[in-house]
């Protein structure tokens, strides 16, 4: 395996030559650089990714601490922010806090030791304590959230536009006749529950509806706590439509739909926040509105790369948008 010192002496340059070229430095330039690159080809010169970090203070790896890794949102924002990281020449690390703040608290305390140049995070509790964050800043270490923002934090954000994707999905259904729209949401402890909420309420409102308070319901956006909430709705309470939060509670509500002797939508409308391409293989196609989590991820890793370039820029919330996906579980007549 070749040297530094083998590289330098084949380009008949120094070894503090190379050294600037491997750490990115733009004071050696042209026919130097060219010589010192081509050296490197010929004798096949692997850079030691320790020694580059050790010099320029940087590992070239990022940390992603997602909330949930069984949800299906999760896996394509993780590929988007992967890819970008690596057209960027970065490498990303992968953690999982099932929404349990003391878990992330533990993570986010380690990452520090582990010197990576950046976060990005998913909080599990948007509403708690956020002081782990605040001291891994307060080190040095640059964070970005995404689709979980706490309230009152200063810090770079990719977010979505949940409340208007949630009221596109509760006028669709009025359009469809559904007077009576049931919503199931998650904890409220969430930000993107309240914001999900507020979609529902606002669609109501524009399709001249008044809300029900006995038709709103609160999970924990998974697929057992919807499942075990539907079992007592489907049992007594009437309604024309339903709206559910995400994904994995609407699989679970289809579910007792399917154990009731229910289905969408010959005996209840049903639509969803979240899409699946995969699901679109089935039917009846479940009706969702899709939001960009491919694109999240991506915007994330370009947002936390421009933080650490330039630390002193002013904080960025990116707000994306979301479109409404209709299948057969909340069409009239299908």
């Amino acid at each position: 395996m070749a040297t530094i010192k083998q590289v330098a002496q084949r380009a008949g340059v120094s070894v503090g030559t190379v050294s600037n070229i491997l750490a990115g430095l733009p004071s050696v330039a042209g026919e130097l650089r060219e010589r010192v690159e081509r050296a490197m080809v010929e004798l096949q010169y692997e850079p030691s990714q320790v020694a580059r970090s050790l010099k320029s203070k940087k590992t070239r790896t990022l940390a992603m601490v997602i909330s949930d890794i069984t949800n299906p949102f999760f896996p394509l924002l993780v590929r988007g922010a992967e890819d970008e990281a690596a057209r960027q020449g970065y490498m990303l690390a992968i953690f999982n806090t099932d929404d349990d703040l003391e878990r992330e608290q533990q993570i986010c305390r380690s990452l520090t030791a582990r010197g990576l140049d950046g976060l990005l995070l998913v909080p599990s509790l948007e509403r708690g304590d956020s002081g782990h964050v605040e001291r891994l800043q307060a080190r040095g270490m640059k964070v970005v959230y995404l689709d979980r923002k706490p309230e009152g934090v200063d810090v770079d954000a990719v977010l979505v536009d949940n409340v208007g994707g949630v009221a596109k999905g509760i006028v669709h259904l009025a359009e469809q006749g559904a007077r009576r729209i049931g919503y199931l949401g998650g904890e409220m402890k969430l930000h993107i529950s309240a914001e999900r909420k507020e979609g529902y309420e606002r669609g109501m409102a524009a399709a001249g509806l008044a809300v029900d308070p006995d038709l709103v319901w609160e999970a924990d956006f998974r697929l057992e706590s919807a499942w075990r909430v539907a079992r007592e709705v489907l049992a007594g309470r009437r309604l024309d439509a339903v709206f559910v939060a995400n994904l994995p509670m609407a699989l679970g509500w289809m579910r007792a739909m399917g154990e009731k002797g229910f289905a969408a939508p010959r005996d209840l409308l049903l639509a969803t926040f979240d899409h699946l391409v995969i699901l679109d293989s089935f039917r009846p196609r479940l009706t969702a509105v899709a939001q960009p989590s491919y694109e999240i991820g991506r915007q994330g890793v370009k947002l936390l790369l421009e933080r650490i370039a330039n630390p002193g820029r002013e904080t960025q919330l990116v707000r994306m948008g979301t479109e409404l996906r209709i299948g057969e579980t909340s069409v009239r007549g299908v």
